[in-house]
This record gives C-alpha cells, sequence and structure tokens, in this order.
C-alpha cells in the first residue's frame, strides 16, 4: 500500500518533440560514472537493457534526470530504479488502471513527465528522481522488439546520448543466430571519427559480438559529439545463412518460431501502377524529389515488368490507357512524361486509385505479380471525400487480387485512413518524412518490393496453435515470413512445417521436418525468449488488426492484446508502466506513444498576467508554482484580457442566439473586426465550408490558411507557412511543425510545452498555441462548446512597416455613423454601407464573452469578393 500522503507524478505517453532545456546547466552537478548499454539478439529478437549510475555532487538534495532513446518499434519491459541499496521497479498496469493514478496525481500538483516519439525510428523515454545529498541512483531500462529484415538484411539501432562524458562507458552487443551469420557491418554516428577506433567485433560461426568501449576524450569526437558527449547511433546490419530453403525452425519450450526467406526462386514479372499526387500541396520540393524518384524507379524496371503511370489533382491523367512493358523505348518516353509532372488543383484519391486498379484488372497477366503504389501528401478533398466510401469503393474494385501499398508524403495526410485502405487490400502504407533525402525514401520502398519471388503463400504447422498471422499475398526479395505459435503436444518428437505459394504461375510446396528434442542452441539464460517473441508478434499483429476490425470481434483482438501485454510487462498503447518512487510513494506512469491518440488531460492551470516578452505573442502566460504547479480553476474563472498589439480583425466564429443577440445565416461564421477610433467593432459573415487565406505577407513568405467544415464552428485546420522551409500544421488534435529536417508534434492535450527555431516560436499552453514567424506573432485557441472542437485565429503582432493581406489582414479600419437613416448607416471607405446591431461570442478569448458589432457585407470591408481569399490547399 502507498502511503496515504503519497505524492503522485505521471509520466505521460505522447506523440511530440519538446524543445529541450540546455542540458550542459542540467548536468553541471551530477555525475553520470557509469553507463552501461547491453543488447542480446537471439534468433532476431533483441532485448536491449541500458544501465546509467549517476551521483548527486551536490551538498543538498537534487533531482536527477534519465533520458534515453529508443527505437519506435520496441515494447519497454523492464524498468527500475535503486537508491541507497533499495529497488523500485516498474509494474505494467491497464492503461485505464494508471489513468486513474494520474488524475489523482495532477490533481495533487505533481508535473508530468514524458514519453516522445523523437525523429523517424526512435521514441524518447524520461523520468527523473530526487537523490540526497552526495548519494548515487541507478536506472535501468529494459526494451524488447523482433528485428525486421529489410533489403536483405536485419538492423539493430541503438541511441547514445549520456549528455556527459562518462569515465566508465560501454556498449556490448552479442547476436546469436542458429543458420549462422552472413556478414555483419557496423555504422551510425558513432563510429565516425576517432569513436571508429573504440569499436571492435568479433565473429564465430553462429555469434558476433561488438563492442564499442570510448574513451571520455574519444566521446567528444565524433560526427555528432561534443562537450556533451556521446550524441547519436550505432547500427548494427547483419544477415544469415539460409542453406534451407524451407527455412529455419525453432522449438524452445514449448514455443516454435519458422523463419521463412527463400531466395533460390525466380523473380516474378510485376504489373505496376503508380498513382502520383500532383495536387497544389505538393509545389516545391515534394513534386521535384517525387520526379526525381520515379525517373530513379524506371530505371529499375526489368523488361519482363509491365508498369503504368497515373498523376492525378481534381482530375486523372493517364500517361497510356494500358500497362506498358519496360522497353527502353516506353521507359524513356516515360521519363519524358515525369519530368512534365506539375502541381496543380486539388485531390481525387479514390478517382486516381479506381482507374490504377481499373488499368491492371484490364490487362491481367498469368504468371506475374500486380502492385498498385498510390503517393499522395493530403486528405480526399474533391470527387468522393467519404473516406468509408473511398475505402469500399476501393476494396470491392481490388477484391484481394493484389495489393494496395500507400505512401504518405509529410504531415498533413490522414495516415490512418492510409494505413486502414493499404491493410484492407493486402498492403501496407509508409511515410514519407519532408526532408531532403524524400526522393531516396520513396526509391528505397520501392526497392522493398521490386523483386515478388512468391505469390499466395499459406503456411501450416500440424501440431501448431495460437498462431501468429500464417497468410501472405506476397514474399519479396530480401524480406523475411515469420510465423510463431505453440506447439499443442510438448511430448512430440518432431515438429513438421508446410509452406504453399505460387512462383510464376505454379504451385511450389515447401515441408519440413525437425526434432524437437535435438539439444537447443539457446543457452539457458535466453531459454524464454521464444515465448515472449511469439507474445510480442502476436501483440504487434492484433494491434494492427484494429482498425480493421469492428464490433464483438475487435473488442474480443483487444482484450487477447492486453492479456499479453499484461502478462508479459509490455507497455503497449494499452497498457501502461507504474513506478512507485522513495519521494513519499511518489508514482510515475509511462505510456506507449500512439499516433494520433491524446494523453489523459491534466486540470486546467491558472493564467498569469505578465509583460511582453520571451514568453510569446500573448499577453499573458501560465506559470507554475514550484509548490503546486497544477491550480484548480473554477468554472466561472476569468482569463486576463489580451489586448491587440495592433487593431487586426479576429475571427469570433457563427454565434450561439441568444434572447438579444442575432444569429448569422446558417452555414456561415461570423468574423470581428476592431476597429480605429471607434468602440464599436464591426463583424462580417464568411459562408462555409470555406478554404481561406487569413493572412500572409508575401516579402516574408509568410501565410496562414484556415478550414472550415459544414455545420462545424470555426476550423477544423490551420496551416502556417514561413519561408520555404517552416510548415505548421494545426488541427482540434494536434500540432505539427515541420522545419525541413526535424518533426516536432504536440498535443493539445499534454502539458504546457515549447519549441524553439530560428525566426519561429512555438508555446503551448492550455487550450492555447502562440505562434511567433519572424515578426508575425498569432494565438491559436482551441474551443469546445455544445460538442464541437474548433480552433480560432487570433492575430496579436503585425509589425508596422508590414502590408499583410487575407481575410484577416484588414488593419486600420474606421468609419462613421451616418445620422438620419431610417436603418443605421456607416460610411466605410468611402462607400454607405447598411448594418445592424447583433451580438455574438467572441472567441479570441477562452471565455468567449458575448460582445456587441455593427454587421456588414464582407465585401463592404475587403473590397474584393470572397473568391479573392479561397485557396485549394491548406
Amino acid at each position: 500500500m502507498m502511503d496515504r500522503a503519497a505524492l503522485q507524478l505521471i509520466l505521460l505517453g505522447v506523440f511530440l518533440i519538446s524543445a529541450t532545456s540546455d542540458p550542459v546547466k542540467k548536468k553541471q552537478n551530477v555525475d553520470i560514472y557509469s553507463f552501461y548499454i547491453n543488447s542480446t539478439v537471439t534468433s532476431r529478437y533483441a532485448t536491449t537493457v541500458i544501465t546509467s549510475r549517476v551521483a548527486n555532487i551536490l551538498n543538498e538534495s537534487q533531482e536527477i534526470q534519465f533520458e534515453v532513446k529508443i527505437p519506435k518499434n520496441a515494447f519497454i519491459s523492464k524498468f527500475r530504479m535503486t537508491i541507497e541499496g533499495k529497488t523500485y521497479d516498474g509494474v505494467v498496469k491497464e492503461k485505464e488502471e494508471a489513468q486513474q493514478q494520474y488524475n489523482q496525481a495532477v490533481s495533487r500538483g505533481q508535473s508530468a513527465g514524458l514519453v516522445k516519439s523523437v525523429g523517424r525510428t526512435l521514441e524518447d523515454f524520461k523520468t527523473s528522481v530526487t537523490v540526497a545529498a552526495f548519494s548515487k541512483v541507478t536506472f535501468e531500462l529494459t526494451y524488447e522488439e523482433l528485428l525486421k529484415r529489410r533489403l536483405g538484411k536485419y538492423e539493430l539501432l541503438i541511441n547514445a546520448q549520456p549528455m556527459q562524458p562518462v569515465a566508465d562507458f560501454k556498449m556490448d552487443v552479442h547476436i546469436q543466430e542458429k543458420p549462422g551469420i552472413s556478414f555483419l557491418e557496423v555504422k551510425g554516428d558513432l563510429s565516425t571519427g576517432d569513436l571508429a577506433n573504440a569499436i571492435k567485433t568479433t565473429r564465430a560461426d553462429k555469434d558476433a559480438w561488438v563492442t564499442f568501449y570510448p574513451t571520455q576524450d574519444q566521446q567528444t569526437k565524433c560526427k555528432s559529439c561534443g562537450e556533451n558527449g556521446l550524441n547519436g547511433d550505432l547500427l548494427v546490419t547483419y544477415d544469415v545463412e539460409r542453406r534451407n530453403p524451407k527455412g529455419e525452425v525453432m522449438v524452445s519450450n514449448g514455443y516454435f518460431v519458422h523463419y521463412f526467406a527463400p531466395s533460390d526462386v525466380p523473380r516474378i514479372p510485376k504489373n505496376v501502377v503508380f498513382i502520383i499526387d500532383r495536387s497544389g500541396s505538393m509545389h516545391g520540393r515534394k513534386i521535384d524529389q517525387t520526379r526525381l524518384a520515379l525517373l530513379r524507379i524506371l530505371s529499375d524496371l526489368d523488361e519482363d515488368d509491365h508498369f503504368g503511370l497515373i498523376t492525378f489533382d481534381s482530375e486523372v491523367s493517364l500517361w497510356k490507357r494500358e500497362l506498358l512493358k519496360a522497353t527502353e523505348t516506353n521507359l524513356e518516353n516515360a521519363r519524358s512524361f515525369v519530368k512534365e509532372i506539375s502541381d496543380r488543383g486539388a485531390t481525387d484519391i479514390n478517382a486516381a486509385v479506381l482507374a490504377g486498379v481499373d488499368m491492371i484488372s484490364r490487362h491481367p497477366r498469368e504468371g506475374t505479380a500486380s502492385i498498385l503504389i498510390l503517393l499522395t501528401d493530403g486528405d480526399p478533398t474533391t470527387g468522393e471525400t467519404n473516406i468509408e466510401k473511398i475505402m469500399a469503393n476501393v476494396k470491392e474494385a481490388i477484391g484481394t487480387k493484389f495489393p494496395l501499398y500507400c505512401l504518405g508524403f509529410g504531415y498533413d495526410v490522414n495516415f490512418d485512413f492510409l494505413t486502414k485502405m493499404s491493410l484492407e487490400n493486402g498492403g501496407v502504407a509508409r511515410r514519407i518524412y519532408e526532408d531532403s533525402d524524400a526522393d531516396l525514401q520513396l526509391h528505397g520502398f520501392y526497392d522493398e518490393v521490386a523483386v515478388p519471388l512468391l505469390t499466395d503463400i499459406q503456411l501450416k504447422y500440424p501440431g501448431g496453435t495460437n498462431l501468429t498471422k500464417t497468410s501472405f499475398s506476397l514474399y519479396f526479395n530480401g524480406s523475411e515470413i515469420v510465423v510463431s505459435g505453440q506447439i499443442t503436444d510438448n511430448s512430440v518428437e518432431s515438429f513438421t512445417t508446410e509452406v504453399i505459394a505460387v512462383s510464376k504461375g505454379s504451385k511450389v510446396t515447401y515441408q519440413d521436418t525437425i526434432m524437437t528434442k535435438d539439444p537447443s542452441d539457446v543457452p539457458p539464460e535466453n531459454e524464454d525468449f521464444m515465448q515472449r517473441l511469439w507474445a510480442y508478434l502476436t501483440v504487434k499483429q492484433l494491434l494492427e488488426r484494429q482498425v480493421l476490425l469492428k464490433g464483438q470481434e475487435k473488442e474480443d483482438e483487444k482484450k487477447e492484446a492486453l492479456k499479453l501485454s499484461l502478462k508479459y510487462q509490455f507497455v503497449t498503447p494499452l497498457t501502461s508502466m507504474v513506478v512507485t518512487k522513495p519521494q513519499e510513494g511518489e508514482v510515475e506512469v509511462a505510456d506507449k506513444p500512439k499516433e494520433g491518440e491524446a494523453p489523459p488531460r491534466p486540470p486546467a492551470m491558472h493564467p498569469r498576467p505578465v509583460p511582453s516578452g520571451p514568453f510569446g505573442c500573448g499577453q499573458y502566460r501560465t506559470e507554475r508554482i514550484q509548490a503546486n504547479p497544477f491550480y484548480p480553476v473554477a468554472e466561472d474563472f476569468k482569463f486576463s484580457g489580451i489586448l491587440l498589439a495592433e487593431q487586426m480583425p479576429i475571427v469570433t466564429g457563427r454565434v450561439t442566439v441568444l434572447s438579444t443577440m442575432s444569429a448569422p445565416p446558417a452555414h456561415s461564421s461570423r468574423f470581428l473586426l476592431p476597429v480605429v477610433g471607434q468602440s464599436k467593432p464591426l463583424c462580417f459573415d464568411v459562408p462555409v465550408p470555406y478554404k481561406l487565406r487569413l493572412l500572409q505577407d508575401s516579402a516574408s513568405e509568410f501565410s496562414m490558411n484556415g478550414e472550415s467544415m459544414t455545420g462545424q464552428n470555426g476550423c477544423r485546420k490551420i496551416a502556417f507557412h514561413y519561408k520555404t522551409n517552416h510548415h505548421l500544421t494545426i488541427s482540434t488534435k494536434s500540432i505539427r511543425y515541420h522545419d525541413g529536417q526535424n518533426h516536432v508534434e504536440f498535443l493539445w492535450d499534454q502539458e504546457p510545452t515549447q519549441h524553439n527555431t530560428e525566426d519561429v516560436s512555438l508555446i503551448l499552453r492550455s487550450n492555447e498555441i502562440d505562434i511567433t514567424m519572424g515578426n508575425i506573432c498569432v494565438i491559436i485557441l482551441l474551443h469546445k462548446e455544445n460538442g464541437d472542437v474548433f480552433l480560432w485565429p487570433a492575430v496579436q503582432q503585425q509589425p508596422k512597416d508590414v502590408k499583410l493581406t487575407g481575410i484577416l489582414g484588414e488593419a486600420d479600419i474606421s468609419y462613421e455613423e451616418i445620422p438620419g437613416s431610417q436603418t443605421t448607416t456607416l460610411k466605410l471607405k468611402d462607400h454607405e454601407v447598411k448594418t445592424s446591431w447583433v451580438m455574438v461570442k467572441d472567441y479570441r478569448l477562452a471565455t468567449a464573452p458575448v460582445v456587441g458589432c455593427w454587421l456588414v457585407p464582407f465585401q463592404a470591408v475587403a473590397q474584393r469578393e470572397l473568391a479573392d481569399f479561397t485557396v485549394t490547399q491548406l
């Protein structure tokens, strides 16, 4: 039982990157005197243990942090802290149970830690503990993963960033593979410069060892290292011998695993159709990189392959109506077509994919494998836009005949939609990151599916039960099919595997029998690895299937995934790890990040007025009081007024009708426009749905666009673009920022944080985010009202020497009331405009107070038509 007066600290799983404070200052008063990373790979299943020993060298107690990065594909399975001889172990519990502890903790005033996603391949685990003067703490984190074979090799990625040079730093990797190791290579940032001399590799027949023991001096001398020591990855790549085309089967303690990756079969000619998004949002580097990748892919096609090219925006264009053989003449003509692909228009995904399906279906060829590859960077915006209908149409058209692979370019795509559509049609979805190597990412994906060897693969295991996935539509050269399960009768002396597949139109069968009583190649200390491998793979596949299932079947599989996660102590999207800490029973909870899922919401925080300055463009910031970081806030608490630095228009939205209020026309939003020299503001209506240019400064390459939906208040999404490489997309769920190299993601429900880069500042507070790009400052508020969730922008700073345009770009507006008219008339920009006084909610403030305004036509304010402000893509 925890102490009744226990404090609680919650380590919360969210999908984001947050700015970190200066690591030098944080580490000056602690000594990381030992940092060990030990990774054991047994038959592709990797278990990695990170152990950090830290001393508090101050004559007073202080908080000591432990922060490491782990692969996204891994499950944390153990965490412990040892302080003054006492060990505090983590226990994995159902997420809802941990949620209750979280709510109790934050209500008692404890701040939150984070598990974050970092870049493309890593997650960040971070925790802290208070350590007494001159005392020591040992942190130990264990994570597990099944290495996946891609392009003929396995990759073990290990990150090391202790944040200071460490006197006793050791990294040990031991790989054990029953069939033998065919090659081994060590790469990564930590293998550059002087650090290359600290790496040693040793190989035996079935084993390989990699050791990395850099000195403190060496730890400051690598490509990404510096005075704070190591900072980077070590990438161990290897493959195994494949003497048996029937695959490799291992049996241990009633469980088995079958690795099937034959290479002695002829390649199958393929029919491949590339469906390329050329809508306006692909403008610039994305379309350039797509062209470059396609040109490389065309060069890789074999002459007996057939291919097609489809480009789409609001219209679908076919390079040729039929699939063409990859002759040099046809390839040269295709290259000419690719070089002319340019961006324009909207996004009709439905029509484009159906055209691709039709192209393959009209030209069936025996003994071939057909593949559809869709590349898009946005949501469907024209034609059929209902994603459920699109998925139904595509599934009906394909009818399990061939797979659809979906590549989502950047972070504006509905990746859940692409994932589900791919899985429903036997393929996978892959995100293409908006970086300088995007063309290489595209080409790399194609390489993975370039050489099909088998189709319609079915794996059978008489005497096996609780099997992982056993049916696969395609097997590609360089990949591997993995099946694991339990053996129904442990007393049997043999175990049989059978693989039935199609090779170039002909049925092939691989059958093998192994003796289960043969001495195991698995050392005693790793004998439970196969059971854990089976559990890991089963949970992964059950979670992947969740997007495809409905009703009772979905609930049953979710319960099974939860049951296994708890049994094997895996931190998955369904579980959380609870750690009781020494500070009066303080508790931490670590969650597995899951894209699109918000963390538990903490209570609101007190906003406190502060002067303008480094806290963002608003006139208040959220302060923390050390003794009690979270404050309970009364329902009627009034926010301090947010004063505009310049008089700028503020979106106020469709009003809620009160007895004295006037509602805007159905399907419209109402904008509020402060004026110069008058206490009564103006307002105007804009029809919805719309995609509008809200603000633009061409000189600084700044723009802000907003999108609304029918029947929805305010904006559902707002996008910022600054210079050529800064892109920020805000939805009602998340905030995504990309600076051309790094991706940052916040969730609205996380604790306050901030991120700063050159000329760009993002400060996330409770239900608002302050954005500064150059010398333009905007606040986006998140409102929840009557079941709706919507966004409202408020321009807070407009430089006097910049002329902004857009819906919110009207500054220094003034008017005069014309006396004597039966209907109130205003003189506005030298025009007489009839008006009426209406009451609306002012959503520029969190409390949304009711204010009065003169309602005028939009054209009277802008002196232009609304069509001049519409955009096709955010």
